[in-house]
């Protein structure tokens, strides 16, 4: 199985612009974000809140330095001719700056808003590998054996196609849609949460054949006292009790035990609550700037590319200052 190339120059920490962050505070935390000199910074699309291309248009505006990223959008609700307008634009107006993901969405949601597809997988395949090849300029012919991209003679104009391509990776989490990341994407985004073990086992069925990004989410509160900063991050972890994360947790050491644990909580509370501490901070980014910074090491020793910090709490503007003690000096 050939791995996936991640050198030291690639490994880079960035931070997540939180869905529900006021609109108001949208710009000032992107804005301290390339201050404080984190090298990326991701916003998400989650249904019912901001859409991600017009944040992350609005933050590369706002900004001077820092990459921006989308992970990631679905590609279910969107035509891939347009798709690929959209990240060419940016890529013109902003290059060198841009990474754009491309995922199945929630499921849940997914079907919520009438867009979840008979194949979620073969539709991702077609959509990336049609997006991939508008973005660099290529002419996108009708496949007749294509279940759902059916786009027939479609290009980019030469003037809309970017100088500095963006890479278009794949924001997807099973062993199956981890191995189409391999064949058909740029990189890979995880979603919250990556233990080492997680983004190893990801890296080994993404198996790509050339230079790969791997992304990774994980909740992060950076404190002087690490018992301080477990209880800020407990909360945030509550929703990796549901069924949909168990890819994330099936390489871990106490896989068996967390489940049981998950089957027998009688809400999300009772399971975060009850969660050993030595769980959360395997599960989370938290504690001293020194613990923090192993976790990060962990991950990229793992495979990850750009780990990528969420912060959690009620002013996670106010909470960058202190995970940017994480981020000197690089080894």
């Amino acid at each position: 199985m050939t791995q996936v190339e991640v050198t030291t120059a690639d490994r880079s920490v960035g931070v997540m612009l939180p869905r529900d962050l006021p609109a108001g505070q949208v710009l000032e935390l992107a804005r301290r974000a390339d201050a404080l000199g984190f090298d990326e910074l991701w916003v998400v699309e989650d249904l019912g809140f901001r859409g991600g291309t017009a944040q992350a248009a609005a933050v590369l505006a706002a900004t001077d330095r820092i990459r921006v990223g989308i992970g990631v959008l679905p590609a279910a609700a969107r035509n891939p001719a347009f798709t690929a307008m959209e990240i060419a634009t940016l890529g013109q107006l902003f290059p060198g700056r841009v990474d754009v993901g491309l995922g199945h969405g929630m499921p849940g949601w997914m079907r919520s808003a009438g867009a979840w597809p008979r194949s979620p997988l073969t539709l991702l395949e077609e959509h990336l590998r049609a997006v991939r090849a508008l973005v660099r300029g290529d002419v996108v012919e009708r496949d007749t054996d294509a279940r759902y991209v059916t786009v027939d003679g479609v290009r980019l104009e030469p003037g809309a196609v970017p100088e500095i391509t963006p890479r278009v990776l794949a924001g997807v989490r099973g062993p199956r849609s981890l191995a189409l990341a391999g064949r058909e994407a740029d990189g890979t985004v995880l979603a919250e949460p990556c233990a080492p073990e997680y983004v190893r086992a990801a890296v080994g069925h993404i198996a790509a054949a050339g230079p790969h990004r791997v992304v990774t989410y994980d909740v992060a509160v950076v404190h002087d006292d690490p018992a301080a900063a477990r209880e800020a991050v407990r909360p945030a972890l509550a929703w990796i009790g549901e069924p949909d994360w168990d890819p994330h947790i099936a390489p871990l050491p106490f896989a068996d035990e967390f489940r049981a644990l998950r089957r027998s909580a009688g809400s999300r509370a009772d399971f975060v609550r009850d969660l050993p501490d030595a769980w959360v901070d395997h599960l989370a980014l938290a504690g001293t700037p020194a613990q923090v910074r192993a976790g990060i090491d962990a991950r990229w020793d793992a495979g990850a590319s750009c780990v990528v910090m969420v912060p959690v709490g009620p002013d996670p503007t106010g909470a960058l200052g202190d995970l940017a003690r994480v981020l000197r000096p690089f080894p």
